[in-house]
């Protein structure tokens, strides 16, 4: 069974920063593209960044480039997203997706809250 489980979310400060990990099971991880998208309360979903499989290109939203870095280990069929200088507005549930750009959760996604 084909499985994106997320995990690394939390409660953080203003400027404060968090990774989170997405685990791949039951399928060839280093086969595809991944994004990571975030829903944030009352709104719809939203892209945040994207990786390709081969070669490895990364794309981000303006709303986070210069302070996420998404990377991949197709080793551990893991993907992370590296998050500094988090805002409020960077507060949702984000989950792993498998394709460029956007696409649907699969999982619970994990829980980031950026409040003082």
């Amino acid at each position: 069974e084909a499985q994106l489980v997320e995990s690394g979310g939390g409660l953080v400060q203003p400027g404060g920063s968090l990774t989170l990990s997405c685990a791949a099971s039951g399928i060839t991880f280093s086969n595809y593209d991944m994004s990571w998208v975030l829903q944030a309360p009352g709104k719809g979903r939203e892209w945040v960044a994207s990786i390709t499989s081969n070669p490895v290109t990364v794309y981000y939203a303006n709303s986070v480039k210069g302070r996420f870095t998404i990377s991949r280990d197709n080793s551990k069929n893991t993907l992370s997203l590296e998050m500094k200088s988090l805002k409020t507005e960077d507060t949702g549930v984000y989950c792993c997706t498998r394709t460029l750009f956007g696409g649907a959760c699969w999982g619970q996604g994990t829980q980031v809250t950026v409040s003082s």
